[in-house]
């Protein structure tokens, strides 16, 4: 009985992560509609957060009370918050020229350059198959970016900055575990995110235009706290490591908007591309996985 409870929580984390990442889908689908319809990037990435800390504050603060204005590293909060805010900008900026499976595939290549990181700033070891994973993981990147022909663009550099910073983003994550309550995480990440952009929107502000425009404008800022509110409530049913791999998933639902809402569809590199850089991923994770249990 306790087998199939276990199982049947599984199985719903798996599919509140399913849902998580068509909401992570539709941030991304949200912020490209409204750059390419003339909005600035800063702005579209202050509302993106200016929604999200309201939603996340109404309903975390009458459960968390005062706890969850108190952090016990305020440094790791601010830099953490930054690295996201420097991520979902050149992100945003980036999709104005690129489309959405190419933005996708090169931020695919975030857990190997977590990877990376934990080695000199979580004091992680990383044995030689897992370096060479990632350095196959990062050729992956070259195969879609292509900077050798003339298809490179320009812009595929700042989804290669929202890589890093995303990449940082998550290595500071996993410093505050156990340190700051997952709330207090995300009210200072949108917090912080919200007043880094605040003085650039108001030299730059545009409201949305047509109808549709306004629905992505709406929609951006509640896409992302579902998403995130999604993705909590999986990693309490499920382990991390067997949620891991459905990140993958997210190709499929950026394929898809990006050819039924904009018309586009990847190239063969793209695709060969994004299958060396999942298959790379995958093998990080599964080697962890071993370690883990010891192998």
């Amino acid at each position: 009985m306790t087998s199939a409870a276990g199982e049947d929580r599984r199985l719903a984390a798996i599919l509140l992560m399913l849902l998580a990442f068509l909401a992570f889908t539709g941030i991304d689908t949200s912020a490209k509609w409204l750059v390419q319809a003339g909005l600035p990037a800063t702005e579209v990435v202050f509302v993106r957060f200016l929604t999200h800390l309201a939603i996340a504050t109404a309903l975390i603060l009458p459960r968390e009370g005062l706890r969850l204005f108190r952090t016990e590293a305020p440094g790791l909060e601010i830099l953490r918050g930054l690295f996201l805010v420097g991520s979902t900008f050149f992100n945003f900026f980036a999709l104005k020229y690129l489309p959405l499976t190419v933005t996708v595939s090169i931020f695919f290549a975030a857990p190997l350059a977590i990877c990376a990181l934990s080695v000199p700033l979580l004091g992680e070891k990383v044995g030689i198959r897992r370096w060479s994973a990632i350095g196959v993981g990062f050729l992956g990147v070259l195969i879609v970016t292509r900077p050798w022909g003339a298809s490179f663009h320009w812009a595929m550099l700042l989804s290669l900055a929202a890589l890093c910073c995303a990449s940082m983003y998550f290595v500071l994550t996993r410093m505050l575990a156990g340190i700051d309550r997952a709330g207090t995480q995300q009210f200072f990440a949108s917090l912080i995110a919200v007043l880094a952009a605040s003085p650039v929107i108001l030299l730059d502000w545009e409201w949305p235009a047509a109808p549709v425009d306004w629905a992505a404008f709406v929609l951006l800022g509640v896409f992302g706290w579902a998403g995130h509110q999604l993705a909590t409530i999986a990693h309490r049913l499920a382990p991390a490591s067997a949620l891991a791999p459905f990140v993958y998933v997210q190709m499929v639902y950026m394929n898809l908007s990006s050819w039924l809402i904009f018309g586009v569809t990847p190239d063969a590199w793209v695709l060969a591309g994004a299958a060396v850089v999942m298959a790379a991923g995958l093998y990080v994770w599964l080697r962890e996985r071993q370690l883990a249990r010891g192998g």
